[in-house]
């Protein structure tokens, strides 16, 4: 397979934001990294190793009942916008992608189901990263899902394995269990009442780290951070899922407390803000990605808040992957400059606002009643 004709929702479940706390948590994500015997892995890996790994991968994923019926995605196959459309839904991370400018590396693939959230990199960092991705906090759910697929690999594919240091990896930090779990929270409030930083600062010193949208080297924006894990090593699976949920769970209510304090000591000012976001995004003739993300964060906040009756999280969440760069050329056809791709960015903000849940607030009923010829 070589682009994703056909299937424009592939691997986009976890937007239905159906899973728990889905106002704050977006989605959990599970990653477990392995390495097969007999072959070089990380830096050392060479064509022919590289080659290998991925036909062992096809051939025992013919015979996993969880990956029935899968697409195999061989990445310098594919054109360079289905390849960043793979990165833009989080199926394949920045490196695989070839993101760096040194383009796709050789053998590199994505396998994914065709009916679980889960999925296979293929030459990434390590030989494989199985990964499985929900919606909400789903900690415990993601885990059995990536452990079954483990499981079912495991038993086809001879993994590189030490018995006093567990599963190898290219990266000493993730030997051991090999997972890496991260939560992908927005967190408004804790930015607006500047708490933010004591979170942050609090997650590094019980073995936690954070990233932005594309994960490792991303930056944040939005106020939409992502929380895992940094090391595997002398602990369980068990243990380090535990571990993280217990502390999300903490920030999940600092971030409940914080949204408290804002409309209690700056309901006005909070208002405001929410629905100038939402004004900018409902009419606006050109926006930024990142723009974007800073304006969704406004209107989320609101919608959480019972603020913007009229839209839904699921909308939001469509928003903020659609309106990528390989996604809306994936729409026009063609490849879009950045002035082009701002115009075009905006006309499906508009246009999903005016389908999908239009808002008015109490005080100016005039808001949502422009006819619809000014929005289009």
């Amino acid at each position: 397979m070589n682009d994703l004709t056909g299937i424009t929702d592939f691997g986009l479940s976890w937007l239905d934001a159906s899973g728990p706390h889905s106002e704050i948590v977006l989605s959990t994500r599970v990653r477990l990294a392995r390495n097969l015997q007999g072959y070089a892995f990380g830096s050392r890996a060479r064509v022919n190793d590289r080659k290998a790994v991925l036909e062992r991968v096809r051939e025992a994923a013919t015979e996993v009942e969880m990956l029935n019926g899968f697409a195999l995605f061989e990445l310098q196959a594919l054109e360079p916008r289905t390849r960043r459309i793979l990165l833009e839904r989080h199926l394949a991370s920045r490196e695989l992608v070839g993101e760096n400018g040194t383009g796709a590396p050789s053998s590199a693939a994505v396998v994914a189901s065709a009916a679980d959230p889960i999925g296979v990199m293929v030459n990434e960092e390590d030989h494989l990263r199985l990964q499985g991705l929900l919606s909400g906090l789903r900690l415990r759910d993601a885990w059995q899902l990536v452990d079954r697929l483990d499981e079912e690999l495991g038993t086809r594919l001879p993994y590189a394995y030490h018995s006093e240091f567990g599963y190898l990896t290219s990266c000493p930090t993730n030997a051991g269990t090999g997972l890496r779990a991260s939560v992908f929270m927005h967190l408004p409030g804790l930015v607006l009442t500047k708490e933010i930083g004591k979170v942050l600062q609090g997650l590094s010193q019980v073995g936690l780290t954070f990233r932005g949208l594309y994960g490792e080297g991303s930056e944040v924006v939005g106020n939409f951070f992502q929380i895992s894990n940094q090391t595997t090593l002398g602990k369980s699976e068990e243990d380090l899922i535990d571990h993280l949920e217990k502390i999300v769970q903490q920030v999940i209510q600092y971030e409940q407390h914080a949204r408290h304090i804002l409309m209690r000591d700056a309901s006005s000012v909070t208002e405001d803000k929410i629905w100038r976001a939402y004004g900018l995004l409902r009419y606006a003739r050109s926006l930024a990605f990142e723009e974007v993300m800073n304006l969704l964060s406004g209107v989320r906040l609101g919608v959480s808040m019972k603020l913007l009756p009229g839209l839904s999280v699921y909308t939001l969440n469509k928003i903020m992957i659609f309106t990528q760069a390989a996604h809306l050329e994936q729409a026009a056809g063609r490849e879009l400059p950045a002035a082009e791709s701002d115009a075009h960015r905006a006309a499906f903000v508009r246009r999903i606002f005016a389908t999908e849940g239009d808002v008015s607030p109490d005080s100016d009923s005039d808001a949502g009643n422009t006819s619809e010829g000014t929005t289009k």
